[in-house]
């Protein structure tokens, strides 16, 4: 599952938007869901929402991918990639080797989030359409 955390008074989140949306037409067999962070505040601060937008990713129930800003088109499209090919189990053994990716291309070094993959339908969910 691929969470959009966002607001509506948040620029880059509008711009972020359809890029988001694009990607759930593209990939039906990931599941993309947006959350609002002004209506599920608590939801937002239980995952350590930061900033928005923030997009992340959950595979078999890990968080495996945590990052804020908006990501451009590619990037989304790689994460998704990366998805499929996870191995959760992998990543929760520490096996692998884990690093939040910026969109600048710098990783941060040390056990971060970084991917997360399918479920079996793509749709978008939302608490408000």
């Amino acid at each position: 599952m691929v969470l959009d955390f966002w607001a509506s008074w948040c620029p880059p989140c509008r711009v972020f938007g359809p890029i988001f949306e694009a990607a759930v037409e593209r990939h039906s067999d990931v599941t993309f869901g947006k959350v609002n962070t002004e209506e599920q505040v608590e939801l937002a601060s239980a995952v350590a929402v930061r900033a928005i937008p923030t997009v992340m990713a959950f595979k078999n129930g890990v968080l495996v991918f945590s990052q804020p800003g908006l990501l451009p088109k590619s990037a989304l499209d790689k994460l998704v990639e990366k998805l499929r090919a996870l191995d959760v189990e992998a990543v929760a053994s520490n096996r692998l080797p884990i690093r939040r990716q910026h969109s600048d291309g710098r990783a941060d070094a040390g056990p971060t989030v970084e991917e997360s993959g399918p479920s079996p339908r793509g749709r978008a969910a939302s608490g408000r359409r």
